[in-house]
């Protein structure tokens, strides 16, 4: 069901070598690009008329329109089921109680005496949010996405989600609800790289949508392609590739534990990456035997999990040492990354490269997609050695206000000029010599 890498005997290879021999799925982005391509600029073209009939062509929709009305909002959250609504509202209230910390204030230097520079963050004016509505739906997602935004001071939210044949053409009940519950009443029922698109360069009309400064939250690969498409237009979060799971574990851990978090993550999609990393051959053979009964305990089977435990992307990997895992897990990057090893939280600590960490038994992956107060819009694909996942500083904007006397710049002139001449730059050095009758200040 799951295939084996054996790393153990020999001295591990670093950099980029390493990382070659990590389980990674297929994710072209590229090769999605010159696809969505004319979808974006036919958008950009013909606006409303264009997301209808790509309604028509990939949801099998016929819309009159795609901003959703505001009563369906609202009757969407009248109609749903009590325990959700409680469940969503308490992944809210954890998730502000995070996000509000991560709020930046303003602050002032002083350089030199009359010389100061602060820094203010100004958040993004409006942004445009994604939630998926494929295989499955993710009310989650739209409060990992919303919250941050809110927190930092948007304000301007509209969300996109794709359009529902069994719903009339609206996006899932359960995503408007969940809109309805974070004040967000601007909806539309657009999906995929024309979401992006719409977002981007705006839409004109009755139910038109104006353009967003940012564009965030996860979706397949023509939303990624679309990403990429319009970034330098638009600010993104990420090119959200495939979920992934990494966990790093000893002899230790439960492989009841172990086999349910990778089969948690295996759900969401056929390449969904599922790796174990584990010093322990007793181990990797209990969580192997183990998942046999829970996969077929479960939904999604077929088409999702037994794909995505299968495929070149998830893997047991054997190392001789948990010294040696940290490397593995450093080197690979997970989106998500659980420790279930002895003195977990030590070994978290030293941990460079994850979207997420999870530390010991009783924090699993599926604790942080809904209700740890974490953000579960992370970094995939090795991304994580060099990104973050979604938070309140994603929607800011930090600004240099510099301020100088006029002593203050004499004092600093002469290295001006100079480093202007350097760089044989002279109109530089001259912008400061014409405030000093064009003499630089003696010393």
């Amino acid at each position: 069901m799951i295939s084996r890498i054996d790393l153990r005997g020999d001295a591990l290879p670093e950099g980029g070598a390493l990382r070659d021999l990590l389980p990674r799925a297929e994710f072209d982005v590229e090769a999605a690009l010159e696809k969505v391509r004319p979808i974006c600029e036919d958008v950009h073209h013909r606006g409303t008329a264009a997301l209808i009939e790509y309604a028509q062509k990939f949801d099998g929709v016929e819309l009159a329109q795609v901003r959703v009305p505001a009563e369906a909002v609202k009757a969407a959250l009248e109609q749903l089921d009590p325990a959700v609504r409680a469940a969503l509202e308490e992944s809210i209230r954890r998730a502000r109680i995070v996000h509000r910390n991560q709020r930046r204030t303003e602050h002032t230097t002083q350089v030199v005496p009359g010389g100061t520079v602060t820094e203010k963050w100004v958040p993004v004016e409006r942004v445009g949010l994604y939630a998926p509505g494929g295989r499955s739906v993710y009310p989650s997602s739209v409060v990992m996405n919303v919250v941050p935004a809110q927190e930092a001071g948007v304000e301007s939210i509209a969300l996109a989600s794709p359009p529902q044949k069994e719903f009339g053409g609206l996006p899932h009940p359960t995503i408007l609800a969940a809109c309805a519950l974070l004040g967000v009443d601007e909806v539309y029922a657009v999906g995929g790289a024309q979401a992006v698109a719409m977002f981007a360069y705006g839409t004109t009309g009755p139910d038109g949508c104006p353009p967003a400064n940012m564009v965030t939250g996860p979706g397949n690969i023509w939303v990624a392609a679309a990403k990429r498409y319009f970034t330098g237009r638009i600010g993104i979060d990420t090119e959200a590739g495939p979920t992934e799971i990494a966990v790093l574990a000893d002899s230790t851990a439960d492989p009841v534990h172990v086999a349910a978090d990778l089969i948690s993550q295996a759900e969401h999609d056929p390449l969904a990456a599922a790796v174990l990393v584990t010093d322990s051959a007793e181990l990797a053979d209990a969580v192997e035997k183990e998942l046999e009964p829970q996969v077929a305990a479960t939904k999604h089977v077929e088409d999702r999990i037994k794909p995505a435990l299968a495929g070149k992307q998830s893997a047991i990997v054997l190392v001789d040492s948990l010294e040696d895992g940290l490397k593995v897990v450093d080197a690979y990057g997970a989106e998500h990354l659980e420790i279930q090893a002895a003195d977990a939280a030590a070994w978290a600590a030293r941990v460079r490269n994850a979207g997420a960490i999870f530390v010991g038994p009783w924090a699993p992956v599926s604790l942080g997609d809904y209700c740890a107060g974490s953000n579960h819009v992370l970094p995939t694909g090795g991304c994580a050695c060099h990104s973050s996942g979604l938070s309140v500083q994603s929607f800011l904007r930090g600004i240099h206000i510099v301020d100088y006397t006029r002593d203050a710049l004499a004092e600093v002139t002469h290295h001006v000029v100079t480093l202007a001449e350097a760089e044989d730059l002279p109109a530089h050095g001259a912008a400061l010599k014409a405030r000093f009758g064009w003499k630089v200040p003696q010393q």
